[in-house]
């Protein structure tokens, strides 16, 4: 029986509404902007250290970090200490919360290479979204400008790949890693029935086999 699930999504695709719902369907922690904020007390970050190592980091390290660190709303969420600068002690904390997450189950995990991390586990399901440019950059245009939204659509998944690449060795998305990859642009709501139906689906045909 499936205890976790993991989205992984493109920016505007709907990933976070529909891990909400999810979430909301099960009864089950969500672990979106909450991981951010577990990893940010693992860390122990504070303001000050973002001053006194700002300019002694290497800029493609930041940009992956801040990648990373990005949640549902990446554009709107504030850095908690630029320490998270070395990206690799980042991806450490987030391996262990993640993995410590995936022990105890009954959650969904948004992004920060979760399905990666949890590759291995059988009690999880792992899905994919992602929509066309136009669809993603005129959903994204409802709550900022069309021009930033045409920006981020264009560069965040491009950032994304790259983190992956680079901590994963993979490339962004890995379709053999997913059980689904399914297009949002049919409705969110449909994407939900879908990931719904076919993990009832999958789980009906285990017990069967057995």
């Amino acid at each position: 029986m499936f205890n976790v699930i993991t989205i992984e999504r493109e920016y505007g695709a709907g990933g976070s509404v529909i891990a909400d719902q999810l979430a909301r369907h099960f009864g089950w922690e969500l672990l979106d902007q909450e991981l951010t904020s577990r990893i940010a007390v693992e860390a122990n970050v504070s303001h000050s250290v973002v001053k006194s190592c700002d300019e002694c980091v290497d800029r493609g390290l930041r940009r992956l970090a801040k990648v990373f660190w990005r949640g549902s709303y990446e554009r709107m969420l504030p850095m908690q200490d630029e320490r998270v600068f070395n990206a690799d002690c980042m991806v450490d904390l987030a391996t262990k919360i993640i993995g410590e997450a995936g022990e105890e189950g009954r959650c969904v995990i948004v992004g920060r290479g979760a399905p990666y991390i949890l590759r291995n586990r059988k009690d999880t399901f792992h899905v994919f979204l992602y929509a066309p440019r136009d669809f993603k950059i005129q959903r994204l245009s409802h709550r900022m400008g069309e021009k930033e939204a045409t920006e981020l659509v264009d560069t965040i998944d491009r950032e994304r790949a790259e983190f992956i690449k680079r901590y994963f060795n993979k490339d962004w998305p890995c379709r053999s890693l997913y059980h689904m990859m399914i297009n949002t642009s049919f409705g969110l709501d449909l994407a939900v029935e879908s990931i719904l139906s076919a993990m009832k689906t999958h789980e009906m045909a285990t017990v069967a086999v057995r």
